[in-house]
């Protein structure tokens, strides 16, 4: 694992290590078939121009509706987002009922987007805790786009990644029948990202240094790449400059080459 931080000064704006400050990046050699972003500072971002958080939201989602099919055309196959955290309950409710109500209209957005692109959409995370209209538009979302062959944008809702861990180890203890022959495949086949490649690429904007509790198994190996960009200020140049960085890791996985 190799964490990188985007200075914010660069001295040399056309090293690799300095990617996110220049125009021209080129074309990864390397590019991640799984990037994951921890989407931070939105409120941040509506604080610093005198607006409401809900607003700052709003701007986000903006961002994710058109970061996805730049992903996309990048050669990113996976796309995982953090939208809604176990832990997010806990904000103000007022806060709470904006995040569920543009979540709501972003979903639409998604359904009727997904007659004219090729995107694959679905929620990780314990959707069962929302009310039961957003929980049908999202299984509409999941159907609707099911069978589109583009790329998968795995959206996080009420995740959290020990809660998933838990979920995953109440449905092993079910469904083993001798313990100690659990493997390593057989956990991750109980996950919400069953089936799902973990992320090569783990990207958090806002400039904070941790994980949040987020895809806690599979960040295991991620390479880790934080910004101080806030959320709603990213965009696929930025994305670029992350993979531009990822392309010059050598991931050795705990080996020796």
């Amino acid at each position: 694992m190799t964490i990188f931080q985007s200075p914010k000064n660069p001295k040399n704006p056309k090293s690799p290590k300095n990617a996110e400050n220049t125009e021209d990046f080129g074309n990864a050699e390397k590019i991640p078939q799984h990037v994951a972003i921890i989407m931070d500072g939105n409120g941040r971002w509506a604080k610093k121009r005198g607006l409401p958080v809900s607003l700052g939201h709003r701007a986000g989602a903006e961002v994710l509706r058109k970061l996805a099919p730049a992903a996309e055309k990048m050669g990113i196959r996976h796309l995982t987002v953090y939208a809604f955290s176990t832990e997010n309950w806990s904000r103000p409710t007022a806060e709470v009922t904006a995040l569920m109500n543009l979540l709501r209209e972003f979903i639409k957005k998604n359904i009727e987007d997904a007659k004219k692109n090729t995107m694959k959409m679905a929620a990780l995370g314990d959707v069962g805790k929302f009310d039961q209209d957003l929980q049908d538009l999202i299984q509409q979302m999941t159907d609707i786009t099911a069978e589109k062959q583009g790329i998968n944008v795995h959206i996080a809702l009420n995740y959290g990644g020990r809660d998933e861990i838990v979920r995953a180890a109440r449905k092993i203890a079910q469904l083993a029948t001798k313990i100690d022959e659990i493997t390593e495949t057989d956990f991750a086949q109980c996950l919400d990202t069953a089936n799902i490649p973990d992320p090569e690429l783990l990207i958090r904007t806002g400039g904070e240094m941790r994980l949040s509790n987020f895809m806690l198994w599979q960040s295991a190996y991620s390479e880790i790449y934080t910004t101080d960009t806030l959320w709603p200020d990213f965009n696929a140049k930025k994305l670029q400059a992350a993979i531009d960085w990822y392309s010059t890791i050598d991931r050795r996985f705990g080996k020796r080459k």
